[in-house]
């Protein structure tokens, strides 16, 4: 008999086996002797109470001990003759998308402007020690995606769009640790995605298909209304009549190029504001309700929202034990994002914290051209990057400062590795975001008591939380209206936004170019 309970344990409970399962046998109202195997289905952190509890919902049985095989890559079948499809984009979209179409025969071509993980770190270290942004290798591009070097969290609230928990085992087959799988938030940790997406672009190759780094897209072949394949920047033409558009939120130059060549696209709404940053030990005590974080719990986490002049103001990819994290996609801009290793175990705890903006409520602005938020966007962040010195170091202001308007003299220590530069962020943010984002920051502080501080930092900009532009598709074939086989797809083309939801959206547009069903 195998039956389903919820406990809740204290966290130092929870972390012995035999406690849990003495404890899941109780909730079952059994001896504990005929209980022959126990496993976790959820776990969670209940931090309402002052005395935190672990929840886990378990599977109990009276039969046998759970026997959990362990993950192992998927077998491919070898697609090397099989029907190409061009996939732009080596992200978790591209990536499930190339798995997808090989599981169906289909012989994925993967472009990625970027590089290897291993040749893309030198990239990332010119932009924290010498302020040198490449613009094909950078955070934002190169294999993986942004996730690879952006944290890797799995949090989704999308599962209507796909299975989730596909996804999840699909990470933990490449070497993700299975307890992804039960976490109600689950993290994988910058530090260990790279061997994983490695892996993944290892069994793509393994089964026939390409992945071609340092090759960026720079125009469509289309004829008859349907697309023929793409050039690229080395000037070669690679054909397909499928065309998946994987490129991600920051490719500026495929909005532009899909502009430019009359292809339909739309401004859509996104959000701007900052990373603000707190000592960890801040929001442990705010959310733990102690002065000391037990060992046994996680360094903490937190999420708000609140509504102000008809804007939502939240938090958003928030770092416990992060690092703020330099997201330039070119020369003379300043972005930020932010990230944690698997462990969550460095000083600081960082978030978003950002305004719901639509550009078209914009005075003066033309309201016909759809890349009104994307240029909007562009000029913020080159506005923080005059304002940081002209360098990648980033514009930030205490806390309580920016709250009253007030300078910072000096700034708190800081974890964004190029530095941070003193600077009065009204002269940087957009007026209708610095007004709410400072009321925001207010509300917050009255939730959750110690979180108003000038301890904390704000550090700008932090811009790239979604697309400002959506690339209509079919809700159907998926496919773009004027071009039939582009597939627009994922976070650059509005469809997603984070690793998981990025992942089943590359997975649906797989299923539809085989045609089979996507819902």
């Amino acid at each position: 008999m195998n039956r389903t309970v919820d406990i809740a344990l204290p966290p130092r409970e929870a972390a012995h086996p035999v406690l849990v399962r003495a404890t899941a046998a109780e909730a079952c109202s059994l001896p504990i002797g005929e209980i022959k195997g126990t496993r976790i289905l959820k776990r969670s952190i209940d931090a309402r109470s002052k005395r935190p509890l672990v929840r886990l919902r378990m599977e109990v049985s009276t039969e046998e001990e759970f026997r959990e095989l362990p993950a192992a890559p998927p077998e491919l079948p070898d697609v090397r003759k099989g029907k190409p499809v061009i996939i732009a984009g080596c992200g978790p979209a591209g990536l499930f998308a190339a798995l997808a179409c090989i599981e169906r025969g289909l012989r994925p071509i993967i472009l990625e402007r970027g590089k290897d993980v291993r040749a893309r770190r030198r990239d990332l270290a010119a932009i924290n020690r010498e302020h040198l942004v490449d613009p094909d290798s950078n955070y934002c591009f190169g294999e993986g995606g942004a996730g690879t070097y952006s944290d890797g969290k799995l949090y989704t609230r999308s599962d209507k769009r796909g299975d989730v928990a596909a996804v999840l085992r699909t990470f933990t087959a490449f070497g993700a640790s299975p307890d992804i799988l039960v976490d109600a938030h689950p993290h994988i940790g910058t530090n260990k995605l790279p061997e994983i997406v490695t892996a993944m672009r290892v069994a793509i190759e393994t089964a026939g298909g390409e992945v071609r780094f340092g090759t960026r897209v720079t125009d469509f072949l289309i004829g008859s209304g349907r697309i023929q394949g793409v050039r690229t920047a080395q000037g070669d033409e690679v054909l397909a009549t499928s065309v998946v558009l994987a490129t991600g939120h920051s490719a500026r130059d495929i909005f532009e190029l899909l502009h430019a060549k009359g292809i339909a696209i739309e401004a859509k709404p996104f959000a701007m504001g900052v990373r603000i940053e707190h000592p960890q030990a801040v929001i442990d005590r705010i959310r733990y309700h102690s002065a000391v974080r037990d060992p046994f719990l996680p360094p903490a986490s937190y999420n708000v929202v609140q509504q102000v002049m008809g804007r939502g103001v939240y938090s958003f990819c928030m770092c416990p034990g992060g690092i703020i994290a330099p997201c330039a996609t070119a020369p003379g801009e300043v972005v930020t994002n932010g990230w944690s290793p698997s462990k969550r175990n460095n000083p600081f705890a960082n978030s978003g914290i950002v305004v719901a903006v639509d550009p078209l409520d914009v005075s003066g602005v033309d309201r016909t051209d759809p890349l009104i938020g994307m240029r909007w966007q562009q000029e913020v962040e080159r506005t923080a990057w005059r304002a940081g010195g002209e360098r990648q170091s980033a514009p930030a202001q205490r806390m309580e400062d920016f709250i009253e308007r007030r300078a910072s003299v000096d700034l708190p220590a800081c974890s964004y590795p190029p530095g941070i530069v003193a600077a009065t962020l009204d002269h940087v943010l957009p007026a209708e975001v610095a007004v709410r984002l400072r009321e925001g920051l207010k509300a917050f502080g009255e939730k959750m008591r110690g979180y108003r501080t000038n301890e904390a930092v704000l550090v700008a900009v932090e811009s790239r939380t979604s697309s400002p532009v959506r690339i209509p598709r079919d809700p159907v074939t998926l496919e773009h209206p004027q071009v039939k086989g582009l597939y627009p797809c994922a976070e650059g083309a509005g469809y997603a936004g984070g690793i998981v939801s990025a992942a089943m959206d590359g997975l649906r547009v797989a299923r539809a170019i085989a045609g089979d069903p996507i819902f």
